[in-house]
């Protein structure tokens, strides 16, 4: 059965963004470590699911070629199949994107049950916090920025214990940190 791993970028108080979404605390440029690591990440996988709203940011902005990213990384962007969950759109208007909608742990599991490579998800907010509130995701692969911002959409959802397995902590040159984390047990 395919995994389903989660990417994000995280403070180290837990937030993937400002209380509007701001992102201005993330950590620019990556270094080659870095960059390198996140290539690696995605070796096995082969579609990406994104929440509606990151997903209208998101696929334009890929498709437009964006500056200073590899040809390789843009046409693995572009090409790779993806879901995008929804409940407010019955279509995609984006190219090799098709939209689910209902319920989530039930479109998660017919992802998972297809053949192929893993699955990765990058967000947003909403759906982080119901994919991992609902024990979908098999890896989490937090991104940790050196910066603290008190608020915001935070990683976890609240009301709940999780617990996790730490795999490894990879430190790199520009400051981030990736912690790559099972759900304890798995």
């Amino acid at each position: 059965m395919r995994k389903l791993k989660l990417q994000v970028q995280t403070t180290v108080d837990g937030y993937m963004g400002g209380p509007q979404g701001e992102m201005d605390w993330l950590t620019f440029p990556w270094t080659d470590d870095f960059a390198a690591y996140v290539t690696g990440l995605m070796e096995n996988v082969d579609h990406i699911v994104l929440g509606r709203r990151l997903a209208e940011g998101f696929i334009p902005t890929w498709a437009a070629g964006p500056e200073g990213e590899s040809q390789e990384a843009i046409d693995f962007m572009n090409n790779t199949p993806k879901t995008v969950i929804s409940n407010g759109l019955t279509e995609s208007p984006w190219d090799n994107a098709v939209v689910a909608g209902g319920d989530l742990a039930e479109t998660i599991g017919k992802l998972k049950a297809e053949p192929g490579g893993d699955l990765i998800t990058y967000g947003g907010s909403t759906l982080v916090t119901s994919l991992i509130a609902a024990d979908l995701i098999d890896e989490l692969n937090l991104f940790v920025n050196p910066a603290a911002i008190g608020a915001g959409l935070p990683v976890f959802p609240g009301g709940g214990k999780k617990r996790f397995r730490l795999v490894s902590a990879t430190p790199f040159d520009c400051g981030v940190t990736a912690l790559r984390l099972e759900p304890k047990g798995a």
